[in-house]
Order: C-alpha cells, then structure tokens, then sequence
C-alpha cells in the first residue's frame, strides 16, 4: 500500500466538507488528491526548516502564520535600538516560497489542535492534515505578573521592537523638554530585566545610543549620563554561556557604563519605579528580557505542558502517542536523543529539528506504511554568540572562548550570513559599516501616538 493512498484515504474531513476544510475563506486542500498533505503552523527557523526540507517530495503543503514575514530574531534588537529598519532583517514568506511548488501560504492564526481527528482550526476554518507541525514557538513570560506587560514590553516581533524603540527615542525627546532634575533622571534611566543575550544586547545597546549617538543632537540635556540597569535573577550573565564569556560580558558591560545588578529579582512595577524587594528604581523605561512561554495553542492538545508552557515531546520531535504530530523550536520540550541534556530555545535548535523532521516525514512518505523506525533527534552545538557593543563580543565555540573585536566579526559574519534574502545581507554591512564608521543609527523614527511631553513644561 503507498503511503500517499493510505495517508489519503486515512485523512480526517471538516464538517462539511470534502477539502479538508470549512469556513468559506477559500484555504485550498490538496493539489493533488492522493498526496499527503502536511500543515506547518509557524514560519520561524523550524518551519522554514522543515518547509525547505520537503521540498520535491510528493506533498502538499500547508504554512500557517499570523504573519506575513519570516523575522530573523536575533537582531530584533537592533531594530528596537534603531540601528537597522523591520524590512532589513525580515522577508516576506510568499517571496521565500514562490519557486517551491508544493507550498501554499496561509495568512492566519492557528488557535486549535484536535489530535484525534488531525485537524487545526485556523481562525475560522478547520484544516485536516496527514502531518502536522506545530512550530509556533513562545512569547514572554511574566511569571504571573502579566499585568506588567504593557509597562515593560518584551521583545519577540516587529511591533515590540517598534514599540520599544518609541519609548527609548521619546524618553531622551521628553528629557529634553523636562525641568524638574528627578524627573529628568527617571525619564533618562532604562532598566533592562534579564541576562540573557537580548537583555546583555539590548542594554549594551541603549548605553551606546546614549553615549555615543546622540548626545550632539540635543541641546538641554546630556543623553551620556543616562542610566542603563541590567537586572538578572542568577549568579551570571549569559547563564547558556561559559562562565569565561559571563565574565567578559560583565567587564565590558561595566566598562561602558552599564549597571549591572546580579542575582537581583524584580518583584513589583508601577508606573514609575523598579522594585526589588523593598528598593526603589525609579525609572521611566522598563524593558523585559527575562522569561518566555510556550504559545498558547500548546494548551490546546490536551496534552501535559511543563512548568514553561512547552509539549513535552518524544526522541523523535511527535507528541507521544501521535506519531504523525510534531513540535519544533520553543515550542518543544526536547530532550537530545544521544545526550539526554535539554535541547536549548534557540535558533540552532530550532533549525537542526525542523530539518531532522523533514527528513523523517519525507522517509516515511517514501517507504510507505508502516510508518519506518526513527533515529532519535540529535542536537549539534556550533556555538554560542552575543554581541555586547562596538567591536565588543564574546563567543563560545568548540570548547574554547574568544571575546572583544574577533568574536565581534564573527558574530557579525554568522548573523548576516543566516539573513534571509541577498538585498538583506547587504543592507545590513551597509548599515553596520555607516554606524562603525559615523556611530550613527540611521532608523531614528519615532512612529505611532505614544506621548512625550513632560508633565511640567519648559519655557521655551
């Protein structure tokens, strides 16, 4: 019996329907009535991944995301520190896919899975699937305090990062305009929760912007003397790194003037103060870096989350007991198959899972039912990078650490070299080469409706 009749025949229908799907929005079952169809919900690193591994193999294929674009994450945080513009480091995905024939892209949010009868609601239709493959990934976490959200924004997508880099310009314009020195001092304090690479990126950053960027532009105040905390609930910087590459980012960070508070906790937030415990931050410009959640479609599968809101998943990436369902990236509670570490949230992870589950849907397409036994996922660790500044880097690779302007070339050439689009990569070493050479941050926009005006005006 092949595989593509059997997954055919074995497919489940929407109510209603004969395509596999309901609605009326127009989603396209298969092109192919005896192909297998496979529905890939997320376009990060893991479902591009897995999209780009199937690609000449007898499916359909189905990829669902909210969003129109593929975002290349880790320098989100240069666009919220508007060193680089959202089109730099983003590609829209229908443009990514337009040659791979067996692809069709959907516009939507998934919001539920229905494992018994392989199904996924997309808004308001429901799609049947042969395979699936949740690659949603995760959002912030709050430990509980989601009400914090909206003072201090995470930074997972264009709008965060959007919204981060108004409040980080309007705080120095409303410094600027403000003649009451506490108030000035609160609105030119930035605390940063959380030493992971984005928090150490993010904060290094915003004390170069102050530092070197700007402080020429304004006439009342001195952007130099603002003040950048960077809070972390370990003993450590960069927990996932060496503790040699921990170090180093704490000296650079200290030698550009950012404060950095270990083994700090955050506990409260109002409107105009960081608290730890009973001391008092006051601060106008709180940004979160500190945690992430699995999203929400994972309480959908009836399945056990753990304590992260992630599906605990088997050697192979399925859901246990569901050989035909998937989980990659953040989304996924892996454990290495060889190892038995956790696989880490990060693109690498993300990238070698989407490809592994690829070549195992692709395996089994080819060799028919039964479903063929599977090797279990094995993560390869190329390394660790986090830039802190100017020519200031560290990187683990291969059991051995390098720190300042070499690791900062290194980092530079692995992030550009994983952007997605020729024009991409190149305006990204224009942009990097202008700001090396000027210290000028070129994406300097102030969008949206977020007020700056102090409370108490100058006299102009």
């Amino acid at each position: 019996m092949s595989t593509s009749a059997s997954s055919s025949s074995s497919r489940p229908q929407s109510p209603g329907s004969d395509t596999g799907t309901s609605g009326g929005s127009g989603i396209p079952g298969p092109t192919v009535a005896d192909r297998p169809r496979v529905v890939v919900v997320g376009a990060g690193f893991g479902g591009m991944n897995v999209v780009k591994g199937l690609e000449g193999v007898d499916c359909d294929i189905i990829l669902v995301d909210r969003r129109n674009h593929h975002l290349f994450q880790p320098l989100l945080y240069q666009v919220a520190t508007a060193a680089l513009s959202p089109a730099d480091i983003a590609q829209p995905i229908r443009t990514i896919f337009r040659r791979q024939k067996n692809v069709q892209v959907v516009l939507g949010e998934a919001t539920e899975v229905n494992l018994e009868k392989r199904t996924v609601r997309v808004d308001d239709d429901v799609i049947a699937y042969d395979w699936l493959i949740l690659a949603a990934g995760a959002t912030h976490s709050y430990f509980g305090n989601d009400h914090w959200a909206e003072r201090a924004p995470g930074l997972k997508t264009v709008e965060d990062a959007l919204d981060i880099r108004r409040r980080i310009l309007s705080a120095f314009e409303a410094a600027e305009m403000e003649d009451d020195p506490e108030s000035r001092e609160a609105k030119l304090t930035f605390v940063v929760v959380g030493g992971g690479p984005t928090g150490v990126e993010l904060a290094g950053a915003l004390r170069e912007i102050a530092a070197e960027t700007i402080p020429e532009d304004f006439r009342r105040v001195d952007t130099s003397t603002a003040r950048i905390i960077l809070m972390e609930g370990l003993d450590r910087l960069l927990p996932a790194m060496s503790a040699a590459a921990s170090a180093r980012a704490l000296k650079d960070l200290d030698a550009m003037g950012v404060e950095v508070r270990l083994n700090t906790m955050v506990t409260d937030l109002d409107d105009d103060a960081v608290w730890v415990d009973d001391e008092r931050f006051p601060a106008a410009n709180v940004f979160w870096a500190a945690g992430v959640k699995g999203e929400s479609i994972a309480e959908t599968l009836g399945v056990e989350l753990d304590k992260r809101g992630r599906i605990p998943v088997e050697p192979d990436c399925s859901v246990p007991g569901h050989p035909r369902t998937f989980v990659i990236g953040d989304l996924a509670a892996q454990v290495d198959g060889q190892t038995g570490e956790p696989v880490p949230g990060v693109a690498q992870g993300a990238i070698q899972m989407g490809a592994f589950v690829a070549r195992v849907i692709a395996d089994s397409i080819i060799q028919g039912e039964p479903l063929p036994a599977r090797r279990p996922f094995h993560y390869r660790d190329k390394g660790d990078l986090a830039s802190i500044g100017r020519a200031r880097a560290v990187a683990d690779l291969r059991d051995h650490t390098y720190t300042g302007f070499f690791a900062w070339v290194l980092w530079s050439v692995v992030h550009v070299g994983f952007l997605i689009g020729f024009r991409n990569k190149v305006l990204v070493m224009i942009n990097w080469a202008w700001q090396w050479l000027q210290q000028g941050r070129g994406a300097r926009l102030i969008t949206g409706t977020r007020s700056i005006r102090p409370k108490k005006q100058v006299d102009l």
